[in-house]
C-alpha cells in the first residue's frame, strides 16, 4: 500500500523479483477493499495513505480475530515516537524509508513465516525437500535450479499437498492481480518444473480439477 507510484513500482518489482505475488493499492480506500477480497499472508503499508490513513488501515486489519495479513510499516516517519506509535497501532514490523531492498525481502518473508498458519520450514513430499528460506530445492538428494516462478509453483503445490490446486489458483498465488485468466503460463511452467523434476513423475493433471503432487 504506497501512494507514491514510483516507490510503489519499484517495491512490486523487486519482491516480484524475489519470487512474491504482489498486489498494490496506491490508496487507503482501494487497499481495504483488496484486503477484504484477498488473504495476504504480508501487508507493506505506507501510514501517510490517501482516502483512508494507513494507522486506521492499520488497526481494522490487526482488530480482525483471525486470518490477518502480517504488517509491515514502510514509512519515512522514522522517528523512535513514529516507530513506537506505529507498533502500538499493531503493526508486526517497522521500516524506514530510504530503506535497504533485500532488507525489505528479509522482513517480508520473516513475517510471512511467524503467522500463525504458517507451515513448517522446509516442504517435503514424493522425495523433495524444499526450503522456502535458502530457496533451495533438492529431490533425492539432487538440487534443483529452479527458475523464480517453477520454485514457487513448486511451493504452492507442496504446501496445498495432498490436494489440488486449479490453474486459476496458482496464477492469483503466484503471479498476481493483473496475470491474464486466458494464458497458458500456468501450464507451460509446470512443463518445465516437471522436466527439471525428473522420473519418476510426481506432478499429476487431474481435467478441470488442477495440479498435485503424489
Amino acid at each position: 500500500m504506497e501512494d507514491d507510484h514510483a516507490l510503489a513500482d519499484v517495491v512490486v518489482e523487486g519482491l516480484t523479483d524475489a519470487g512474491l505475488a504482489v498486489d498494490v493499492a496506491r490508496d487507503g480506500l482501494s487497499a481495504a477493499e483488496k484486503l477484504e477480497l484477498t488473504a495476504y499472508d504480508v501487508m507493506v503499508l505506507d501510514r501517510d495513505l490517501p482516502g483512508l490513513h494507513g494507522d486506521t488501515l492499520c488497526q481494522m486489519i490487526t482488530d480482525r480475530p483471525d486470518d490477518r495479513p502480517m504488517v509491515l510499516m514502510l514509512t519515512a516517519a522514522g522517528e523512535p515516537g513514529d516507530r513506537v506509535s506505529g507498533l502500538t497501532l499493531g503493526a508486526d514490523d517497522y521500516l524506514a524509508k530510504p530503506f535497504h531492498f533485500p532488507e525489505l525481502i528479509l522482513r517480508v518473508r520473516a513475517l510471512a513465516r511467524r503467522r500463525p498458519d504458517a507451515r513448517p520450514r522446509t516442504l517435503r513430499a514424493a522425495g523433495i525437500e524444499l526450503d522456502p528460506v535458502r530457496r533451495t530445492v533438492v529431490r533425492d538428494g539432487r538440487q534443483l535450479p529452479l527458475s523464480v516462478k517453477e520454485f514457487a509453483v513448486l511451493e504452492a503445490l507442496l504446501r496445498a499437498s495432498p490436494g489440488f490446486l486449479s490453474a486459476e489458483t496458482l496464477l492469483d498465488s503466484v503471479w498476481d492481480e493483473h496475470a491474464d485468466r486466458f494464458t497458458n503460463t500456468v501450464t507451460v511452467t509446470v512443463g518445465r518444473l516437471r522436466r527439471k523434476l525428473g522420473d519418476p513423475p510426481v506432478i499429476t493433471t487431474t481435467p478441470g480439477v488442477g495440479y498435485r503432487i503424489v
